[in-house]
């Protein structure tokens, strides 16, 4: 079932006792505590982090981890607060549903920078850190997995903070294409 391609989505749910089959914390500059399981990341997904804010730092730019793997059940728990809080603001809840976040894969790392106090803000896409990670993820495997303007097909608002490991060519192909692992999945079904 583990795949580095995998989609995963609202219709591509992942069962509750899904873990990936091994995960390590890369050696990077993260906003959380060393035995917290955010830290984490699927092996290769670690390994090519750790390339990637290397080369980041190597040009003066200093990217931060905020959030790699969650488990189904911290993922429960941040929907539901995160829906508590968005009922009493008469909003929709924008916290993926349990089974629903490729943060469960072990895949996906939410980064942030100084200039944006280390938040998950849509200023990130605007900071040096920002348009570096996404003109350079794509080298490294990785791909903006919620883009501005694809939020039609992901049903995920931007998220320029998100990036995912596909693999290197996988997100090269992704990249130059403009595609989003949504159309991509859709090509290959035809």
């Amino acid at each position: 079932m583990f795949s580095y391609e995998m989609l995963v989505n609202c219709e591509n749910r992942l069962p509750e006792d899904f873990v990936p089959p091994s995960l390590a914390a890369p050696d990077i500059a993260f906003a959380a505590d060393p035995s917290d399981e955010k830290r984490f990341l699927e092996v290769r997904a670690a390994r090519h982090a750790k390339r990637l804010f290397d080369a980041a730092k190597a040009e003066g730019i200093f990217l931060y981890g905020i959030s790699g793997y969650r488990s189904y059940e911290r993922q429960e728990i941040l929907y539901q607060k995160a829906c508590c809080k968005s009922s009493a603001a008469s909003s929709l809840c924008e916290t993926a549903m349990p089974g629903c976040s490729e943060h469960q894969t072990g895949l996906a790392l939410d980064v942030s920078c100084p200039a944006v106090s280390l938040n998950l803000s849509q200023a990130f896409s605007e900071t040096a850190e920002g348009r570096w990670l996404a003109r350079h993820a794509p080298l490294y495997g990785f791909i903006i997995r919620y883009p501005k303007g694809k939020e039609h097909l992901t049903k995920i608002p931007a998220e320029p903070w998100h990036i995912r490991y596909v693999t290197r060519s996988l997100a090269l192909c992704l990249t130059l294409t403009g595609q989003v692992l949504e159309e991509y999945y859709a090509c290959c079904e035809r």
